[in-house]
């Protein structure tokens, strides 16, 4: 029996032209219901003159006492007959009354001013000064920027908020002007943010080929954000939110009784990607904890999650003993016989996939389901293998960070600018993702980022404020969502709450759980994959 084609109106072209046939008729209609306005726009300025005109005299004979309002209509009788018999009388009343209604009708609604007013120019001016030795040479022969010369040349563009400082610039700047070079760069935008008002972050976008430099305030990005299930595929990790129209890509997200379109950082994991493990740096309470959280929850929910916390301050707590979690330690013994088991882990699955490749078989599912490795400040291991002359944890993470993405296995490190000269080469040369929190120096940002970023940084920023960078993407504004640790006392309960929705139940009971480290300790890790095995 022969196929019968899908209905018309099932197909995507048919799909794509209706919709084109409703955005053409939506804008159709638009144009006629504008047109109609200019048609009878006189018709409405009549209309609403006689109103106006018979509210006045409704109230002036409210107003009126009751003594006089006969004298009044007597007037009123006269000149109505005067009218009447005058020649032309009644077309010339009625030609005064349209008059009078017009003009009673008019709008009056007092025009936008053109051009800056002077307060506002007052403060162009002082930019386009302030920009003089920057943006010109004695060589000119016709500068664009002289002192006292004309700075409506300049400003092509130029737009002020409710409180007068700057919200929009686009400035015109020479073609000598060494657009390229990012020590020049800095240099004006560091003399723009002193200039525009400080306090706010500011994107700059430098065209080369036209020679204009644009300057936007960007809007603080949301804090609200709690902690929840994201709208995301397997492989796939929310590492925060940025700016609207930096990424093709929204997730609805609940913010209570409300759901709002948010556009998302995401990145993505697994054998196909080209990113496979990252690498957060941050000053103390800037919010790396959080993140890897954050990121330790949404993993749990497809793979499994090895914990080494270096800090020893207690932030995954609440994820001991639970399903998926193979381990928490902040012991270094620990965290060097978890390391131990993870790196023989990812050779085992490497010896395994490689197996069932060369016998043309798919790899076998205890090698498809995820592996993370998070660590939380792993020098501190590092300065106690140093001062107990033992073997650096950080040694065991060449082999998941060469060869993890083959092998499913994905490594997340969090550790502090002050440490970051005691990472590992590992470390630093595999994690293509790089996110930095908290308030940081531009040169701080640009070496853990690659590249400096396009907004100015801000003295003081929440927790979880930052800025992310995946491979050789752009660098993106970054906020981490709330997760903070539910065991905190400063954690408010909804916080708490929506944390502790999100864990997975909890299979280990807790008296079971040793809280002292024997002397040859087996990670919890190694125990479940005997288990499993």
């Amino acid at each position: 029996m022969a196929r019968r084609p899908l209905p018309r109106i099932l197909s995507k072209d048919s799909a794509q032209i209706a919709r084109t046939q409703i955005a053409r008729s939506r804008e159709l209609a638009r144009t006629a219901a504008d047109s109609a306005t200019d048609v009878l726009h006189p018709l409405i300025t009549v209309s609403r003159g006689l109103r106006r005109l018979a509210s006045a005299g409704r109230r002036r004979w409210a107003e009126t006492p009751k003594d006089k309002r006969g004298p009044l209509l007597f007037l009123a009788a006269a000149v109505v007959l005067v009218v009447v018999l005058a020649p032309y009388g009644p077309l010339l009343a009625v030609v005064t009354l349209l008059a009078a209604a017009a003009w009673q009708g008019r709008d009056r609604t007092p025009p936008a001013p053109e051009g800056p007013d002077e307060s506002q120019a007052e403060r162009l001016r002082a930019v386009y000064e302030a920009l003089v030795p920057h943006f010109s040479v004695p060589e000119d022969p016709a500068p664009l920027y002289t002192h006292g010369g004309e700075w409506e040349k300049v400003f092509e563009e130029h737009e002020f908020d409710d409180t007068g400082r700057f919200g929009h610039l686009v400035i015109r700047y020479p073609a000598y002007f060494p657009d390229g070079e990012s020590v020049a760069r800095a240099r004006i935008e560091q003399l723009l943010t002193a200039k525009a008002g400080r306090g706010r972050e500011y994107h700059f976008e430098w065209d080369e080929a036209g020679n204009r430099l644009t300057v936007t305030v960007l809007a603080p990005l949301p804090t609200d954000i709690a902690a929840q299930r994201f709208v995301a595929t397997p492989g796939e990790t929310v590492l925060g939110f940025t700016d609207p129209g930096e990424v093709q890509r929204t997730l609805p997200l609940s913010y209570g009784q409300d759901r709002r379109d948010v556009p998302p950082v995401v990145w993505r994991t697994g054998v196909r990607s080209t990113e496979p493990h990252l690498l957060a740096m941050g000053h103390p309470g800037s919010g790396t904890s959080t993140l890897l959280r954050s990121i330790a929850l949404q993993a749990l929910q497809h793979g499994d999650v090895l914990i080494v916390d270096g800090g020893g301050t207690g932030e995954y707590a609440c994820l001991t003993g639970r399903d998926g979690v193979l381990a928490v330690e902040c012991a270094p013994a620990g965290a060097l016989a978890s390391l131990e088991w993870a790196a023989q882990e990812t050779e085992r699955r490497l010896i395994a996939v490689n197996r069932a490749r060369q016998a043309g078989d798919p790899p076998p599912g205890d090698t498809r389901r995820p592996l993370w490795i998070i660590l939380d400040r792993p020098t501190v291991f590092t300065h106690l293998a140093e001062a107990e002359h033992r073997k650096d944890p950080q040694v065991l993470l060449q082999m998941p960070l060469r060869h993890g993405r083959a092998a499913n296995v994905t490594v997340v490190v969090a550790d502090q600018f002050d440490s970051a000269e005691t990472l590992c080469e590992a470390v630093r040369q595999h994690t293509r993702a790089r996110v930095v929190l908290g308030p940081t120096a531009p040169e701080q940002a640009e070496a853990v980022l690659g590249m400096p970023p396009h907004t100015t940084p801000l003295a003081q920023v929440p927790p979880g404020r930052g800025y992310a960078r995946l491979g050789h993407g752009p660098v993106l504004r970054l906020q981490v969502p709330r997760t903070p640790d539910p065991y905190d006392d400063a954690t408010s309960e909804t916080d708490r709450e929506a944390v502790l929705a999100l864990l997975p139940p909890r299979t280990t009971p807790m008296e079971a759980i040793p809280t002292e480290p024997t002397e040859k300790p087996q990670p919890a890790a190694e125990a479940l994959a005997a288990e499993r095995s």
